[in-house]
């Protein structure tokens, strides 16, 4: 088992190197370009992810095929990772990690208009699409679709289910002395009762959920940087200076170098806001929507929302406490769920109340979306039939998950998100002529008040 255990790690030391930093920050950054920086529509998306489009083709709102994303994407690696990417790579990793949001937003612009643009609608009326129907019918790759869909089913029994239901445990027996045997159960019980409901019972359920836990943990970001108001303009300025260059600052805080800020920084953020694995677009491909460009700038906020607003607070919050507070040994510290904590102490009584709150909403809106993402991959290269199998296993998962060591689990779904991003990078560059036209298209449309024009195109 040891053997068996460090050969995966070498893999996954393998697959996350600097080869697939490189290849998504550079598609990132490619199709920023592409698209004529599309991030300066993200105000228009904002717009467009609160109006109602009744009468398009779709299972669901945008609104609820946002905030299904949204609640994959927003998990404990915007509360446990970010503090992780500053107590390794130094407090420059929140910046590397902010403009990894930013340019973001491009790719995941990019990837759901063509996971809509290729959806299909099923016999009985449902709307699936996503990267594997994107490389089966606008590039005849479909043995790629089918891998793609592989990875990405087996991927959310542990990114998506496993890892989160232990983190849940862990923080309901350290907090409030629950076994972790019955957690496991509840929230088995509880995903249950949702991802039975299919895609319209998960996105009522994220709807209400997703914008609660946001807000909620945005709020205790801002109680703390209201107690630390004196070290924001400080700590930005320490933020800039030492994601280029090492050094120290108040409150311990060491510049651990340009090449060390840069790596945990962009490989936490990629992690966080999941632009370019291709997740996000399988509920981007349900939603109600006139044509692709509409959804992808109501998808493209997802990552607006992930991490250029709440990796940044967290990241904020992080840096003025530790400046604030010299007793914070940053020396010792390398678990970003510590450092994280020691943050939040700060309000009394409700700091460690809302950590752990977060935490929790957090990671359970990340099993119901994975859920669904697992469910369209398994359907997509196994049929209908596959569905209730899947399901039962993937509650089995809920259940077991906080009883059984998770090393090997997280290891491996790092493999299987990798492997799931590459087939859909293809896509999204071998597509990225489609994208342009696409764009080009609506967008001046949709820069008026109203979308009326964009219909007189649709019909």
């Amino acid at each position: 088992m040891e053997a068996i255990t460090n050969v995966i790690t070498q893999i996954d030391t393998l697959v996350w190197g600097w080869w697939m930093i490189l290849l998504l920050l550079g598609t990132h950054i490619f199709m920023t370009i592409r698209t004529g920086f599309i991030q300066r529509k993200i105000f228009t998306g904002i717009r467009l992810s609160v109006a109602k489009d009744p009468d398009a083709e779709g299972e669901v709102s945008q609104f609820g095929a946002l905030t299904t994303a949204l609640a994959s994407t927003i998990g404990t690696g915007n509360i446990i990772g970010v503090g992780t990417a500053v107590a390794l790579g130094g407090p420059g990793a929140v910046l590397w990690c902010w403009l990894t949001g930013v340019f973001g937003i491009a790719t995941k612009y990019s990837e759901s208009l063509i996971a809509v643009k290729y959806r299909v609608k099923t016999k009985d009326g449902r709307m699936q699409g996503g990267a594997m129907y994107a490389l089966e019918r606008g590039l005849n790759m479909k043995w790629l679709g089918m891998i793609f869909a592989f990875f990405g089913g087996f991927a959310s029994f542990g990114i998506g289910c496993a890892t989160q239901v232990n983190a849940i445990a862990a923080v309901c027996e350290e907090n409030m002395g629950i076994s972790p045997a019955i957690v496991g159960v509840v929230v088995a019980a509880l995903t249950a009762l949702v991802i039975f409901g299919g895609i319209k019972s998960i996105a009522n359920v994220c709807e209400k959920l997703v914008p609660f836990m946001a807000i909620f943990y945005v709020l205790g970001c801002l109680i703390i940087l209201g107690i630390n108001y004196d070290f924001i303009i400080p700590a930005i300025k320490t933020i800039c200076r030492l994601a280029f260059t090492p050094g120290a600052a108040a409150g311990g805080l060491v510049g651990r170098g340009i090449m060390l800020a840069m790596q945990y920084g962009i490989a936490r953020g990629l992690f966080s806001n999941e632009s370019g694995m291709g997740s996000a677009p399988i509920a981007a491909a349900a939603a109600q929507t006139r044509n692709p460009v509409r959804q992808a700038l109501v998808s493209s906020t997802g990552t607006f929302w992930d991490t250029v607003v709440v990796c940044l607070m967290t990241g904020l919050v992080l840096v003025t406490s530790i400046m604030k507070n010299p007793s914070i040994d940053m020396g010792n510290i390398t678990d970003g769920g510590i450092l994280t904590t020691l943050a939040f102490q700060q309000i009394p009584v409700l700091g460690p109340v809302i950590l752990v709150v977060g935490i929790i909403s957090f990671a359970y809106s990340t099993v119901l979306g994975w859920a669904y993402y697992g469910e369209r991959c398994v359907e997509y290269f196994s049929g209908k039939v596959g569905l209730i199998p899947y399901r039962v296993l993937y509650i089995v998962v809920a259940a077991i998950a906080p009883v059984v060591s998770l090393n090997l689990v997280w290891t491996i779904a790092d493999i299987l998100n990798a492997l799931m991003a590459i087939p859909n990078l293809v896509a999204v560059l071998l597509l990225s002529n489609v994208i342009v036209r696409e764009t080009k298209k609506y967008i001046n449309n949709l820069d008026a008040k109203d979308d009326t024009k964009v219909d007189v195109l649709d019909r």
